[in-house]
């Protein structure tokens, strides 16, 4: 099953799981996630369901291709790493 990992800095805003799926794309993996905790849904996504700019998504460590469909496929060994950018001065 394809693995989810949430950065560090996602848990302080929310719940973050650390989940396997068996979905067979990125948006399906994501959907299992906030399906556990749908606020987290809200710091991942944009209103139009798009991949927020701040956020970035690693597939065995290639960076996601279509941030608006999330079509990217999970392979069953599929280790997925959603960052969210930090800023600062």
């Amino acid at each position: 099953m394809a693995q989810l990992f949430f950065t560090q800095q996602l848990a302080r805003f929310t719940a973050v799981p650390e989940l396997s799926t068996d979905a067979g794309c990125l948006r399906e993996g994501l959907d299992s996630a906030f399906a556990l905790n749908p606020r987290l849904r809200g710091y991942v996504l944009d209103d139009q369901g798009a991949l927020r700019p701040n956020v970035v998504i690693f597939i065995d460590g290639r960076r996601c291709l279509d941030t608006r469909r999330l079509d990217d496929p999970l392979r069953p060994d599929s280790k997925v790493y959603v960052l969210q950018a930090l800023s600062g001065g």
